[in-house]
């Protein structure tokens, strides 16, 4: 572990102690997967308070911590989240826009990433998770996303069926592994995939793998950085040669 991981961690149990102590509700900022992996690095550690993971909406993959309960502190205390729109002031001059487009154009005001969730993006319009002290910001700041022109405005949430969109697929595998279905499932060769795991950017529900030789429990969600995140299903059936038809949901 490095310093800036330490230093993190220590942070976590800081926070951990004044909500305790205090009885009073604490918040992370948005965690990336590795933030979030080293929390669950220390969870047990960590069980004397209660701990709430949310992202703003289901299968979020930037999450805070709430370190506290109703129970705890006598009060219930919503997560300091907002939404943000953003879309073209001109919906067919828009162009269709990445994940990319949009991040870089927050970036570029100065915003520090912890501050930030998803981007889920529909169509031309981006759905911003973002802390609550950050939207107004957002709101007054973003007029232009690459060449295009937009507006924001408030959101309630993003819509589910953006946040979570599944595609079903199958792969054909030697064997359940997580080296194995990542590999065809990323199109991966084997020299590629061993070199994701050795940087450690692997996450298995939440949990950075290091482990190519595992094996994938049904509903387990994976996360390879720079790649993208599948939810395992499970085998289909096996072939006459014994090669094993699995099916997982892509997140699209």
């Amino acid at each position: 572990m490095d310093a800036e991981e330490a230093l993190f961690q220590k942070r976590l149990a800081e926070l951990a102690d004044k909500a305790y102590a205090n009885s009073q509700y604490l918040f992370t900022g948005f965690l990336s997967m590795a933030e979030l992996s080293l929390y669950y690095s220390m969870e047990r550690t960590l069980s004397y308070v209660p701990v709430t993971i949310f992202g703003g909406a289901r299968d979020c993959e930037r999450v805070m911590l709430r370190f506290g309960s109703e129970e705890l502190c006598g009060y219930e205390e919503p997560f300091p989240i907002a939404c943000v729109e953003i879309a073209p002031l001109v919906e067919k001059f828009g162009e269709e826009l990445s994940h990319r487009d949009y991040l870089g154009a927050l970036m570029n005001l100065g915003i520090e990433r912890s501050t930030l969730g998803d981007i889920v993006i529909d169509g031309k319009h981006a759905f911003v998770f973002c802390t609550e002290k950050m939207a107004p910001y957002i709101l007054q700041n973003i007029d232009k996303v690459r060449h295009t022109s937009v507006r924001c405005a408030p959101a309630k949430a993003a819509p589910e069926s953006a946040v979570t969109r599944l595609e079903r697929m199958t792969v054909q595998v030697s064997a359940a592994r997580a080296d194995s279905v990542i590999a065809r499932v990323y199109k991966l060769s084997r020299s590629e995939c061993v070199d994701v795991f050795r940087a450690k950017r692997v996450f298995v529900n939440g949990r950075q793998n290091e482990n190519n030789s595992g094996q994938l429990k049904s509903g387990d969600t994976v996360s390879v950085r720079g790649c993208g995140r599948f939810r395992y299903v499970g085998v289909s059936h096996e072939t006459k040669k014994g090669k094993l038809n699995v099916e997982i949901d892509l997140y699209v």
